[in-house]
């Protein structure tokens, strides 16, 4: 189980969607006083004393009664007991004393954070794409606009039929008197859309583009200031206040910064040219400070998403910890039109899980070696420890559908057991402030027999957490090159370890029980993540962070994309990866987790036919794209 070439790893999905949905239980977890872990249908239960032994560390445990029954039996009345995957719920609203607000109080505020330094065709896509999201949104949704370049403007809501703002200076943070002229003036920044609606409209349509004679790289735009004033405005009075008596607004706060350049002025700027010769230390300075503004934004729950569109790089390394380490995106865009306005709203209005914490805990036997995925670790105060408790826990910002978190693992000590055991749990409050537990518990059968062990290996899977491993240490071009010396190293092992002799020479077959093993690592070598790419470094840098923190289902789809030819009544059939060859009669769809490429020849395009391919093509893209929060399509003809 410790060869190096397969190794041994889990993929865990915590909030993704159960089909059918696990039981909800609305009250505390029992939990081994020992090593922390839940209670599960794994333990040994004394129904008369109602006892029960954790299968992870052999402990007994006591569970002040509530465990007790008259047999056996009837311990089915309990679901935790009978199901591998459960849902521990606590809810506000059974709390004593507790009073229902109106959804407008209770609505957490979205600010839009514009890049007014944009040529005239990339604003006028812009604009499109800001109106459509203004008329997509909720009634009651607590609604700001800010647009950043040399200085910071707030726009003022109370001022009906004009568009009128509040000017700050970008190279520097409001001082005291500034940020208390924002708060306590005479200006409404924030206001529900059903009262400022014209009002927003009439702001995104009085935007101007940018006049000046310098380059886009050149341009002065305050990105790190202006998130600075948005999280002021959303915090409001109470940031003078001791963060313990801070009334939060329900679920998570979010900044939706529409980019089309590097920050260049005030906090968590760089030089116009990366030539500077102090460049590589303003960088490091830049990066640390915009690092440091996400997590002030995941203080006050407020989640980071980056929209990036148009020619000119963004310095990715640089802005990315802001959406990060908030708990947010960084997506990368051709320009800001259809795609931009539909991720754009799909960002405004996705849900997410926050002030999560995912604990994995698993037999003594193991250790594991790496941990991949949206967190960091945990330290020991922000989550309960037990006495002996051993588990790898890490802090995520927010907590959703899309995400996963990959383990490696390595044995510490031979298996004596038939059973190994691991269980991994996710703790957020959801959006209607309801404290929620997923405790996942799962029980893999040990064999000594090779060939049992090799047939049990989805390589798939294999693939995937591979690929994650890997595109980990590629944190560069030059290391691109070093980890696809590693995917050939990794093929001759498993050859070398699982293969067939051939017969007259000392070559060995792949193994014929991965199938799809060799040709998944061929497409990861020779992909985006590693492989050559078209495009600024960027490009590589976001797909690699998006690719660490995906789904399963999605991580597979950017290595190894799947081809789907139209066939009639509406129906798709997948074609190898590797049969490109396009034909006249037939529409081709490309799959790639993050893009998806629709190509229909002339002939289609000029016939009747093409209404109905369109019409499936498009529902096609539908149904896959609702997989992910953000989802790109692009249409080749």
């Amino acid at each position: 189980m410790n060869i190096p070439s397969l190794g041994f790893g889990a993929i865990i999905c915590p909030a993704r969607e159960v089909i059918p949905s696990p039981p909800i239980i609305r009250r505390s977890p029992c939990r081994c006083q020992n090593c922390g872990a839940f209670s599960n249908l794994y333990c040994s239960i004394d129904p008369n004393t109602g006892q029960w032994k954790c299968p992870l560390c052999d402990k007994m445990n006591s569970s002040s009664g509530e465990y007790r029954a008259a047999s056996k039996e009837e311990l089915v009345n309990w679901p935790e007991l009978v199901t591998s995957v459960v849902d521990y719920v606590e809810v506000s609203s059974r709390r004593p004393g507790f009073i229902p607000v109106s959804e407008t109080i209770m609505a957490a505020p979205l600010m839009i954070l514009i890049d007014d330094s944009l040529d005239e065709a990339h604003l006028q896509h812009l604009q499109s794409s800001l109106h459509g999201l203004l008329d997509s949104l909720a009634p009651a949704t607590r609604l700001g606009i800010i647009t950043y370049g040399r200085t910071v403007s707030v726009y003022d809501f109370s001022q009906s039929g004009v568009a009128a703002a509040d000017v700050f200076p970008g190279n520097s943070l409001p001082n005291h008197e500034l940020q208390k002229t924002l708060l306590y003036g005479t200006g409404v920044y924030l206001a529900p859309l059903h009262v400022c609606l014209s009002v927003a409209h009439s702001i995104v349509s009085s935007l101007r583009p940018y006049k000046g004679s310098l380059s886009e790289a050149s341009r002065d735009r305050c990105m790190g200031t202006a998130v600075e004033v948005a999280l002021s405005l959303i915090q409001g009075p109470s940031m003078e206040m001791p963060r313990s008596m801070v009334k939060r607004s329900g679920g998570c706060s979010r900044l939706l910064i529409c980019a089309g350049g590097p920050n260049t002025l005030g906090q968590g700027s760089v030089p116009y040219s990366q030539s500077h010769p102090n460049y590589t230390f303003l960088e490091r300075k830049a990066i640390k400070q915009m690092e440091h503004l996400g997590q002030e934004a995941r203080r006050q729950d407020a989640i980071v998403d980056i929209l990036c569109a148009g020619t000119c790089p963004v310095r990715v390394p640089v802005v990315e910890p802001l959406a990060t380490a908030s708990g947010g995106v960084l997506i990368l865009h051709d320009d800001f039109g259809e795609s931009f306005g539909l991720n754009l709203q799909r960002a405004a209005k996705r849900t997410s899980g926050f002030r999560g914490i995912f604990e994995s805990r698993f037999s003594e036997c193991f250790t594991a070696n790496h941990v991949i995925g949206p967190g960091k670790a945990a330290t020991f105060s922000t989550h309960e420890t037990a006495k002996n408790d051993k588990s790898v826990s890490m802090e995520v910002p927010t907590m959703e559908e899309c995400q996963s978190f990959t383990m490696c693992f390595e044995l510490k000590k031979d298996i004596k057991e038939e059973n190994v055991y691991f269980q991994f749990a996710a703790q957020y409050t959801n959006s209607y402030l309801m404290n929620v537990t997923r405790v996942i518990t799962v029980r893999l059968p040990t064999t000594s027999s090779l060939a049992s062990y090799i047939q049990s290996i989805d390589d798939e899977v294999v693939s995937v957490i591979i690929g994650k491993r890997t595109a980990a240490f590629a944190k560069n071009a030059s290391d691109t090159l070093d980890m696809q010396g590693s995917i050939d190293e990794r093929m001759k092992q498993i050859a070398a370890k699982f293969g067939k002799s051939l017969s007259k020479t000392s070559l060995r077959s792949f193994p014929r029980e991965f199938p799809k093993l060799g040709e998944i690592l061929f497409h990861l070598r020779r992909g985006p993540l590693l492989g050559s790419i078209i495009g600024h470094e960027d490009e590589r840098v976001v797909l690699r962070n998006m690719f660490l923190h995906a789904s399963f289902d999605m991580s597979l789809r950017i290595i190894s994309p799947r081809v789907l030819m139209h066939r009639d009544g509406g129906t798709f059939e997948e074609l190898p990866a590797y049969d490109l060859a396009m034909q006249s009669d037939a529409a081709i769809v490309l799959d790639h987790g993050t893009d998806v490429f629709i190509w229909m020849v002339i002939l289609l395009l000029s016939s009747v036919v093409s209404i109905i391919l369109r019409i499936d093509c498009a529902f096609f893209v539908f149904l896959i794209g609702s997989r992910i929060f953000l989802y790109l399509s692009r249409a080749l003809s």
